[in-house]
Parts: structure tokens; sequence; C-alpha cells
């Protein structure tokens, strides 16, 4: 049976500043970026599916302009 070596992981990522990647700090910091990515991904998804579902805004400022 083949044994692996064991890392030294910390049981949490942490990133640039030894915190916690995931960690939600106040102000400009590397966890804001994540944040923001994340939740910037949350409203297209939410969009999508808005507009998928008939509610386009797109759609009705096109029809508006031309």
């Amino acid at each position: 049976m083949e044994t692996r070596p064991t890392t030294d992981l910390p049981p949490v990522a942490t990133a640039y500043n030894g915190k916690d990647r995931n960690a939600f700090l106040f102000g400009w910091n590397p966890q804001a970026e994540l944040w923001n990515g994340r939740l910037a991904m949350i409203g297209f998804l939410a969009y999508l599916l808005w507009d998928l579902a008939g509610y386009s805004v797109v759609r009705n400022v096109l029809n508006l302009v031309g």
C-alpha cells in the first residue's frame, strides 16, 4: 500500500492578508473582491432567470428606443 506524505495546510485557505478568504470583512481587502464577484454572479443569474421568465428590461428599453 502506498502512503502519501501529509501536508501542513491550514484548516482555512488564506490569501494576501493571512485571513480567511471567505470571511466577510468590511473595507478594501482581498475578501471584498471575492464577495463582489460572488454577488455579481448571483445578480447575473437572477437577471437571466428574470429575463427567461418574460420580464425583459433590455427588450422593453430597446422597444422604447426603436
